[in-house]
């Protein structure tokens, strides 16, 4: 049995704006020892819906490598702030904000944290990710928080509060450093 627990992270996307969340679920690490990985596996590849009628973006996008893919090394996804989220500001998860299920992985970007999960595999090769295939001179596969690295286009030494507007210096790995 897994069990559900409420985590508050801060949630810091690529585009320089951050906010503090909180997110009911659990530990993803103790769902992926219940798949029992072989020991090959490096990695973890998630995959998001891709339901066409109910989500008619796919179809005005159709230059993007869908259905959306992102991945993790295995040591990265069984660290205890490895979080698959089924809820939302004491709410069950909304469909804008990924139900059902949504990786949190706090102290990378935003866009490593994927909606609506619909499912889940290992790999021994780092897999191909949504962002890394779209634009890989933007987005690497890693992606940890760091504001020494800028993005092509914009800085990351700073992030806009979206509570307060407030800016503020982005910390680096988003304040998760000791624990990652």
């Amino acid at each position: 049995k897994i069990g559900l627990e409420e985590r508050v992270y801060r949630f810091r996307c690529v585009e320089a704006w951050s906010m503090i969340v909180p997110w009911t679920g659990y530990q993803l690490n103790k769902l992926l020892r219940q798949a029992e990985p072989k020991k090959e596996a490096k990695y973890v590849k998630f995959y998001t819906a891709m339901k066409l009628k109910e989500m008619p973006g796919f179809s005005r996008l159709p230059q993007y490598p869908w259905p959306y893919t992102e991945g993790l090394r295995l040591d990265e996804a069984m660290n205890d702030l490895s979080f698959m989220a089924t809820g939302i500001y004491g709410e069950p998860l909304p469909k804008q904000n990924g139900a059902p299920l949504r990786l949190v992985v706090p102290w990378k970007y935003g866009y490593k944290s994927p909606k609506s999960i619909v499912r889940i595999e290992f790999t021994e090769k780092r897999p191909g990710t949504f962002w890394n295939q779209a634009l890989p001179r933007e987005y690497g596969f890693f992606s940890n928080v760091d504001p020494s690295k800028p993005h092509p286009r914009w800085s990351q030494a700073m992030e806009r509060d979206i509570g307060t507007g407030r800016r503020r210096a982005t910390l680096l790995y988003n304040g998760y450093a000791e624990q990652v």
